[in-house]
């Protein structure tokens, strides 16, 4: 986080919290809604701009329910997730993940593949979707603990059953199981659209 974010933090401890106007899109595109109807569900407007897309990575943050948020100086601006807090990519080696932030995953703690072919990772910084274009070549990249191609094996990977799979070079064996889609955000942990909490 920015210390300017901090100092600002620290001057102005009780602004009230925004909802409705962020929201992260499946493809890790910050998304603008100006009327704050990002709860409608609408695609919202590109934000473009490299200086305020690097302000939105720098102080990206999660609160202890699950609630993930841009930290605008003093004021918190809970966000809409897509798909999941991060979008995850292949390095331009194809030798690790990064997040839409650009932050480089270091562990990844499990693997989830929903049943729209959809994968995800538990990471030390938070669940993350991989992006749509790299994921066939990381499922190609993608093994068991045995050294076989992954894809063979989640033929055989019934519903409720888990099997190792590990990135070599770049992260050990970790259990993947198979989600459903609607289950995605409760199991891996993360409130897809904060609203403001009853007084």
């Amino acid at each position: 986080m920015d210390q300017s974010v901090k100092d600002a933090l620290a001057r102005w401890p009780d602004v009230p919290a925004v909802y409705g106007w962020l929201s992260l899109d499946a493809r890790g595109r910050w998304r603008l809604h100006p009327q704050g109807q990002s709860a409608q569900g609408g695609p919202g407007e590109s934000i473009t701009n490299s200086q305020i897309l690097e302000f939105i990575n720098r102080n990206y943050e999660h609160d202890e329910a699950g609630r993930w948020y841009f930290q605008n100086g003093p004021q918190r601006v809970f966000l809409r997730l897509d798909a999941a807090p991060y979008t995850l990519r292949l390095s331009d080696d194809n030798r690790s993940l990064l997040t839409h932030t650009n932050a480089v995953i270091d562990t990844v703690e499990a693997w989830k593949l929903d049943d729209a072919g959809q994968l995800y990772a538990m990471t030390s910084l938070g669940a993350g979707i991989v992006l749509d274009r790299d994921l066939p070549p990381l499922l190609e990249k993608l093994a068991t603990d045995s050294g076989a191609p992954l894809l063979d094996a989640l033929a055989d990977l019934p519903r409720g059953g888990t099997i190792q799979a590990a990135f070599p070079g770049a992260y050990p064996a970790a259990p993947l199981s198979l989600i459903a889609q609607e289950n995605v955000a409760q199991e891996l942990g993360f409130d897809p659209d904060p609203r403001p909490q009853a007084a």
